[in-house]
C-alpha cells in the first residue's frame, strides 16, 4: 500500500512540440491541452471542504455538509450510508456518477462500480473508514474495451456522523479523466492509501475480512463451582469403574 499518487491519467490529452522552425518557414507553436477534470484539484477542495467543517472535532455531522460548499465538485460528490460491515449505498450521487454507470446510482452499493475481483479489497478499506474512522482514498481504472476507452479514476472517502452520533455515513467523489464511452464502467482498484483524521495518529490497516487483529482464541467457560473428586491422570481402570453408580427410580407400592 503506497501514499503516493500519481496524478497523471491515461486519459489526459497533452500534445507538445519543439519550438522549431517548420519546412515552411514558420514557427511551430507549442500547445498544451488537457481534457477533463483535474482529479487532484476536485479531491483537494472537498476535503478541504470537510476540513472546514470538523472546527476541532474528529468527524464532522453528515447535517452540516451544504451543497454550495462544494460547487467545483458537486457533480463528483456523493454521501454513502454504512449498511453493514464493509458494505455502504450510496444515499446521493452527483451526475458524474450517473454517466459512468449509465444509470441512477441511488441506493446502489458503492461495491457495484467495481470489477467483482476488486470488491473484496474495497470492503476492507471501507471498512476502515467508518471504524477507525480515518480517510481513504483509492485509484481505480477500468481497463478498455469495445465502445470503451481506457479510463482511469480515483475515489476519496471522508467520514461524517449520522443524526444518531455513529461514524455510518461518508462524503467521497469519484472523478475519472477521459472518455467515458459506453456504460455502464465497472473499475479494478489497483491502491489504496489510508489516513489518520488526527495526524500523528497511526492509521487503521485494512487487513481481509474487517478485523484489525485475529480473532481471539476460543477457551471453555470456567465453572462456577469445584468439581468434587477430579478424575486423576494415574487411576487404574478398577478405580475409575469404582466411581459409577446405578441411580434406579423407587416406584410405591
Amino acid at each position: 500500500m503506497s501514499d503516493d499518487f500519481d496524478d497523471s491519467f491515461p486519459g489526459d490529452i497533452r500534445t507538445r512540440s519543439d519550438n522549431r522552425s517548420d519546412p515552411a518557414g514558420g514557427d511551430v507553436v507549442e500547445f498544451q491541452a488537457t481534457g477533463g477534470p483535474d482529479p487532484a484539484r476536485i479531491l483537494a477542495d472537498l476535503r478541504a471542504y470537510w476540513e472546514s467543517l470538523r472546527k476541532g472535532r474528529a468527524v464532522p455531522d453528515r447535517a452540516e455538509v451544504e451543497p454550495k460548499g462544494i460547487r467545483r465538485a458537486l457533480d463528483y460528490a456523493f454521501i454513502l450510508e454504512r449498511i453493514a460491515p464493509g458494505a455502504a449505498r450510496f444515499r446521493l450521487a452527483g451526475r458524474h456518477l450517473v454517466d459512468v454507470m449509465g444509470m441512477e446510482v441511488r441506493g446502489m452499493p458503492v461495491c457495484s462500480l467495481l470489477n467483482p475481483g476488486s470488491r473484496g479489497r474495497l470492503s476492507d478499506v471501507l471498512e476502515t473508514v467508518f471504524k477507525g474512522p480515518q480517510i481513504a482514498e483509492v485509484a481505480l481504472q477500468s481497463e478498455a474495451g469495445y465502445g470503451r476507452p481506457l479510463l482511469a479514476g480515483r475515489m476519496l472517502f471522508l467520514p461524517l456522523k449520522s443524526d444518531l452520533g455513529d461514524v455510518t455515513r461518508a462524503l467521497g467523489c469519484l472523478v475519472t479523466q477521459g472518455q467515458i464511452g459506453r456504460g455502464p464502467r465497472r473499475f479494478d482498484l489497483t491502491r489504496d492509501a489510508v489516513f489518520p483524521v488526527i495526524e500523528g495518529a497511526q492509521p487503521l490497516s485494512p487487513n481481509p475480512g474487517g478485523f484489525a487483529d485475529d480473532p481471539a482464541l476460543w477457551r471453555p467457560p470456567v465453572l462456577a463451582r469445584p468439581v468434587l473428586n477430579p478424575v486423576r491422570s494415574d487411576e487404574t481402570p478398577e478405580e475409575r469403574r469404582a466411581r459409577f453408580c446405578i441411580v434406579t427410580k423407587r416406584t410405591g407400592d
